[in-house]
């Protein structure tokens, strides 16, 4: 797409924008389609089976089929539709950041809790370098003033 896009300069970070969610579609259709009992005991009971009913890539139906939230994400798959695949198996939407993160659930755990990710290494990559020179020193305006 020839849209501009500078946050795709954020490491790590995935964002679900319109051509994200036009090629997730289908994949985040079939997580929807989780929240009916009978769809998850279907899911359940033959899982390549029930995804061949979805007109998903076969990279998507691999992710899943790996439960790897991450490469979900990174084919169009949104993590408020992905949680109904976490949800299906028993699993906590925090057991499922930690996976996302390689962190184990009470290590993610106790990194929410003490404030969150560091945001060092963590912004746009253009930013980090440029952060000092963009700040003003306390007090000053962005505005010139008139003498």
């Amino acid at each position: 797409m020839a849209l501009d896009k500078p946050y795709q300069d954020i490491p790590g970070t995935i964002i679900f924008d319109a051509e994200q969610s036009r090629r997730g579609y289908w994949l985040n259709q079939f997580c929807m389609s989780l929240m009916k009992a009978e769809n998850r005991e279907r899911f359940k009971a033959n899982e390549r089976a029930y995804l061949d009913e979805w007109a998903m890539t076969e990279e998507q139906k691999q992710a899943v089929l790996a439960r790897d939230l991450n490469w979900c994400m990174r084919t169009g798959g949104n993590i408020y539709f992905l949680a109904k695949i976490g949800a299906t198996d028993g699993k906590s939407f925090q057991y499922m950041a930690a996976t996302m993160t390689g962190m184990t659930q009470e290590e993610y755990m106790q990194m929410m809790l003490s404030g969150g990710r560091s945001a060092e290494g963590n912004r746009y990559i253009g930013e980090d370098g440029d952060a000092q020179a963009h700040r003003q020193p306390q007090g000053q305006s962005h505005q010139k003033k008139d003498a």
